[in-house]
């Protein structure tokens, strides 16, 4: 198999980050990396580059992380309820999904990827419960959300055996 390498003009998630010397594949650096600008390839002159990318990319990294922690103290002071329709016995119809999470985060003027939200599974139960929200390599939020009953929650009436 042929490769190449080629310098990062910007950060490819799972590739590396801008100002990144790195072989790939000879097709992937040909049909999509050097198409779209997100590459160059490597010569005496792009070598010269690589100072002001690396420059470049620690600022941004700064910058980034910095909107990390400041959304995660925001984060740490939003409580977020769920209202939902329950049956007999509490149990509910439907479940919580991380799309929910993020919906009613929007709702509440934070704006975050769907995919930095890490539900592994939906939430079935009413109750306290925990979605754990990564903004940033460095930085991860547990997000805590109740979920209530929309009507009081009946007993299920206990049936004898005789």
């Amino acid at each position: 198999m042929a490769y190449s390498e080629v310098l990062l003009v910007q950060p490819v998630e799972g590739l590396g980050g801008e100002g990144d010397q790195v072989k790939v594949r000879a097709g992937y650096a040909r049909n999509f990396l050097l198409p779209r600008h997100i590459a160059v390839p490597v010569t005496n002159a792009n070598r010269k580059q690589i100072e002001a990318l690396k420059k470049r990319r620690g600022e941004r990294e700064a910058q980034e992380l910095n909107g990390a922690q400041e959304l995660a103290h925001k984060l740490e002071k939003m409580s977020i309820v769920f209202v939902v329709k329950t049956g007999e016995g509490g149990k509910m119809f439907g479940a919580i999904t991380a799309n929910d999470v993020h919906e009613k985060l929007v709702a509440g003027g934070v704006t975050i990827d769907k995919k930095r939200i890490h539900l592994h599974t939906p939430v079935k139960t009413i109750g306290k419960h925990e979605v754990k929200v990564r903004l940033h390599q460095e930085v991860s939020v547990e997000l805590a959300f109740d979920v209530v009953s929309e009507n009081p929650v009946e007993v299920a009436p206990v049936e004898e055996q005789k």
